[in-house]
């Protein structure tokens, strides 16, 4: 009977935040913003439609690593060599400069800051760490609806896959350290690091099994059907290494994203094109579960008392964004254009950083509770935040730089010279 209730209660939770993500999109906004502000509405500090028993429950908890295996999905499908390798070293290095010297400001600037309040200095870090990631969807967004074409363009496009690799590498590196900095077992930082990075191998290994399959898969249901067994396969995996662990610390994310940039990596465009519209429903479905339960934690008077943290988090990730870029794309003598504005298609950030904040929390909620609040709180607030912001400063970043519906006018250009050579016939 509870599993029953449980159930109903996530269901309906889910239609709730699908609503949401709807009514928020109307109004030119990333539709995940509705989910995470409708699992704080819903969740066990206000209306607790999402109780505590329902987040705290087993199933839930199988359940939503399976989906967060499936979330990776969505990351791995972008990390396709050949157009990484093919962006060639300036995309490469500003992607670097941008991501490290995020990394770099936002840890400096909270390190001193909680050298002064007497905080763990490891948790400037992970804020370093979680401010890296950048959510290319809604500036990607703004690609194809307002039809930019130019050379910010065509720089930003490959860094959405890159920057959430560097990203990735980045956090995980941290996440490994300060497990083993928090770790009772004694677990030594290599043990850590290994088991940080086994997710990869497993889903690798799957993917390219996956791969072998999907040659015989000749229907939409078929190729359905495959991706998921294998899909729980991989996470089935995931849960019994993390069972003979003393600590589970294997990240599911990690197992789907490894898992897709095998197989994406190993069949042709088209191919992946049509595994990514049979598959799209079902990662859509596992986002509002993940963020769902990212948000249905969170208590407001956290966030409202984390207030100066985000204030300085969203500005020193700003700065951090902005100079990285600037300073990569000078280095590497891009246009003058990217120079000036590419940092400000990189500012939005929610997706993989409350992804990530998940992961800091699970880490943190057992030996350092007072610094998991913290940083969920902060990043919380600095994710509905910061996407406002964020959204219409990727739009100013690509009118200033002379971009916006630039892509049409080809098509007119051809229009025009079709039409003159019918008059000069």
């Amino acid at each position: 009977m509870e599993f029953l209730t449980g159930l109903l209660r996530l269901l309906a939770s889910i239609l709730i935040a699908f609503a949401a993500g709807k009514l928020i999109s109307k109004l030119k906004l990333p539709s995940i913003l509705g989910w995470l502000i409708a699992g704080m509405i819903i969740g066990p500090h206000a209306l607790n439609l999402l109780s505590n028993a329902v987040l705290e429950s087993t199933w839930f908890s199988v359940a939503e690593s399976i989906l967060e295996c499936t979330f990776g999905l969505m990351i791995g499908t972008e990390l396709i060599w050949k157009q990484m390798k093919s962006a060639g070293s300036q995309i490469l290095i500003t992607t670097i400069t941008e991501s490290l010297g995020t990394f770099v400001v936002v840890s400096l600037v909270f390190g001193v800051i909680f050298w002064f309040t007497g905080t763990p200095l490891y948790l400037a870090f992970l804020f370093g760490g979680i401010a890296l990631a950048t959510a290319p969807a809604p500036s990607l967004s703004v690609v194809r609806d307002l039809k930019t074409s130019g050379p910010v363009t065509r720089t930003l496009i490959p860094m959405a896959a890159l920057d959430d690799l560097v990203g990735a590498l980045v956090f995980f590196l941290v996440i490994a350290f300060v497990s083993a900095h928090l770790s009772t077992s004694g677990i030594p930082v290599p043990m850590v690091l290994f088991l940080v990075f086994l997710p990869a191998i497993i889903g690798a290994v799957i993917g390219y099994i996956t791969v072998k399959m999907l040659r015989h898969a000749k229907t939409p249901t078929s190729t359905l059907a495959v991706m998921l067994a294998m899909l729980l396969t991989s996470a089935g995996i995931g849960f019994i290494i993390n069972s003979l662990l003393p600590t589970p610390v294997l990240n599911f994310m990690l197992i789907g994203m490894s898992f897709s940039t095998v197989f994406a990596n190993m069949i042709t465009e088209e191919q992946l094109k049509g595994i990514m519209e049979v598959m799209n429903p079902v990662i859509g479905f596992a986002m509002i579960v993940v963020i769902l339960n990212l948000g249905a934690p969170l208590d407001y008077h956290l966030i409202f008392g984390a207030g100066i943290y985000t204030a300085v988090y969203i500005l020193a990730r700003a700065v951090g964004k902005y100079s990285g870029a600037y300073l990569g794309a000078a280095v590497t003598h891009c246009p003058p254009t990217v120079k000036k504005y590419l940092g400000f298609t990189l500012l939005p950030h929610s997706g993989v950083s409350l992804v990530f904040t998940g992961i800091a929390v699970s880490i943190l909620e057992g030996p350092a509770p007072e610094c998991a609040s913290i940083i969920q709180g902060t990043i919380a607030a600095a994710a509905v935040i910061n996407e406002i912001i964020a959204i219409f400063m990727a739009k100013k970043g690509f009118e200033w730089a002379g971009e916006l519906h630039q892509a049409e006018q080809p098509q007119k250009v051809a229009v025009l010279n079709k039409t003159a050579k019918g008059h000069a016939v």
